[in-house]
């Protein structure tokens, strides 16, 4: 086991894909240059040839339809998106074709296609640049939804989704590209729906979606000083997501905070905490607590900025004012 950064985790998982299965393929902008794709796909182009890692024209409906049928004809395409906004030029070919062919076709046909697409949030980039749309994608049947937060799983999940025979966004974030952990040297994959359990704990259940999982363990070593025992749950995959395991941990915590990069309404945070309302109702000590983007565009000013995007900080208040409110609630009680 060695150490690895996310971004080398993902150029490792491509790699070995690339010399396992010659019906992979890379298509998409920026392959060849770092400046798009960072470290995730360095020399790929050098080490297997341009006929196999594929940069494109900026043509995103495009290139993803190609891909749609390249999967369709037996290959294994891996189409990559640099910036998650601009994949809503594709949503035709993600949507109305890849998500549905497989029900079309009574499960004889399937589109085995990887949409790799990367938040690119920060650094002053402003409203169309900065979009964090996965819960748009979480809406659709007969798509499968990855987040990793972690080196490990940037890897195994990205060479889960290249294995599966239908289509799969992986999407990772570019904040955690020099995040780094073990990762194995060999072929592995991390079954796609399968939450991770990061720390345990019996006072308060954190729930985190991408780049959020790395914040609810900052925020629990926080509450840990203060004396508050704090579960962190990495969901790792958002369609299917792991109801039966954040469900229990909330049946054992009693509380539960939320924790998504992605807006307010209609996201993600709030399917899981519906679902966990409908399945641990009876266990809650206190309301669910969403930690989220506010309903706004991203700004492009670095004070703006902190002031816009939530993090460690944000999810330890939610996490006091629930344990605030439970204890209110048994007095009132008493």
């Amino acid at each position: 086991m060695r150490r690895l950064t996310y971004a080398q985790a993902i150029r490792e998982a491509h790699a070995q894909m690339l010399a396992l299965d010659p019906r992979v393929f890379i298509v998409g902008q920026g392959l060849w240059s770092p400046w798009y794709a960072g470290s995730s796909l360095e020399g790929l182009d050098r080490e297997f040839g341009r006929e196999r890692i594929v940069d494109s024209p900026v043509s995103e409906n495009a290139v993803t339809g190609m891909a749609v049928g390249a999967a369709l004809a037996g290959l294994r395409p891996v189409v990559f998106h640099p910036r998650m906004d601009f994949m809503l030029l594709a949503m035709d070919p993600i949507v109305n074709q890849a998500a549905n062919w497989s029900y079309l076709f009574a499960g004889k046909s399937g589109v085995p296609l990887v949409i790799r697409a990367v938040i690119n949030r920060g650094g002053e980039q402003g409203a169309q640049h900065s979009q964090a749309l996965h819960a748009l994608f979480m809406h659709v049947p007969g798509l499968k939804v990855v987040m990793p937060a972690t080196p490990y799983d940037a890897k195994g999940l990205l060479m889960a989704a290249m294995a599966d025979p239908n289509p799969v966004l992986y999407i990772d974030d570019r904040w955690l590209y020099g995040e780094s952990g073990e990762v194995p040297a060999e072929p592995f994959t991390v079954p796609i729906g399968e939450a991770a359990v990061r720390r345990s704990g019996s006072d308060v259940t954190l729930i985190g979606v991408s780049w959020m999982a790395s914040e609810c363990l900052r925020a629990a070593g926080i509450l840990e000083r203060e004396g508050i025992d704090a579960e962190v749950i990495d969901l790792r995959s958002l369609k299917p997501w792991d109801k039966a395991t954040v469900a229990a941990s909330v049946a054992r915590t009693g509380r539960a905070v939320v924790a998504d990069g992605g807006w307010r309404t209609a996201g993600a945070s709030a399917e899981i905490a519906a679902e966990v309302a409908e399945r641990a109702f009876d266990d809650l000590l206190a309301p669910i607590a969403r930690v989220t983007l506010p309903d706004a565009p991203a700004p492009a000013s670095r004070a703006e900025e902190q002031a816009y995007y939530p993090g460690a900080d944000q999810i330890v208040s939610a996490a006091r004012g629930l344990l605030a409110r439970s204890r209110r609630a048994r007095r009132v009680a008493a």
